[in-house]
């Protein structure tokens, strides 16, 4: 008892009370904020590696970012990342930040499907499908049910099987050989079921966008119900997705 008590108190609580207002440490980059300073937008643009920021006015598309930071270091007057890490939603364009826009990311009540409330407000199994990622997502995903962040806690968890599950959550950019057992997987999962993108990979393709690699036709053919951003994304800004989509908001 005595030694629990020293390591309680030399190293603090060991995981997070409350996952919807956790403090995240300046080093890490969130949702950016785009001031009005004049700049060379034709440089700035050229930069991006997944040419997620776009000129006239400025913005950037965080499901193309890679939050490599490179803009904010060469253009620290005009871009600033923020350590905001709530920034998943269900809407694709409220992945768009534009210049002056400082306005949380959020969910549109709109888009979420009556039967998300209705079945999974208590409880979300979900299948993880690593679609040619590159492990750094599916990391920070296992993270989300470690003693830190402790998803469990709202009855969110992850499955061995799709058959067990409510959903499935993708990671990478669906490579061409990956592309048919994730039909397989998603088949195989119950109705209702929701579908989620996790990391900048699976939105968009990241970097691998443009590669004769991938085959993304499957995101073609089903609604998305959570976008979450990242490179890799936190997992507060899973868990706070997740929760954000499964919880019915109070009018």
């Amino acid at each position: 008892m005595f030694n629990n008590l020293k390591i309680l108190y030399h190293q603090g609580k060991q995981y997070i009370p409350d996952v919807t207002k956790a403090k995240i440490p300046g080093i890490f980059r969130g949702r950016p904020f785009i001031t009005g300073v004049q700049v060379d937008e034709e440089k700035l643009v050229s930069l991006c590696p997944t040419q997620a920021i776009t000129a006239s006015p400025v913005a950037i598309d965080l499901g193309k970012c890679t939050f490599c930071g490179e803009c904010a270091f060469a253009f620290p007057e005009k871009i600033e990342f923020t350590t905001d890490y709530k920034i998943a939603t269900n809407d694709r364009e409220a992945l768009i930040i534009r210049q002056g826009q400082d306005d949380p990311v959020k969910l549109n009540p709109e888009l979420i499907r009556k039967e998300i409330h209705q079945m999974f407000r208590g409880s979300l199994k979900l299948r993880q499908v690593s679609a040619g990622g590159d492990n750094s997502c599916e990391l920070e995903l296992n993270a989300c049910s470690n003693v830190n962040f402790d998803m469990g806690r709202f009855g969110i968890e992850f499955v061995a099987s799709p058959r067990h599950a409510d959903g499935i959550v993708i990671t990478g950019p669906i490579s061409e050989n990956m592309a048919e057992p994730l039909q397989i997987c998603y088949d195989a999962t119950p109705d209702p079921k929701i579908v989620i993108l996790a990391g900048v990979d699976a939105i968009s393709g990241g970097i691998f966008a443009d590669s004769p690699a991938l085959n993304r036709k499957f995101l073609e053919n089903y609604k998305i119900d959570l976008y979450v951003p990242g490179n890799p994304m936190h997992p507060l800004t899973f868990i706070n997705g997740v929760l954000d989509l499964i919880r019915e908001r109070k009018k």
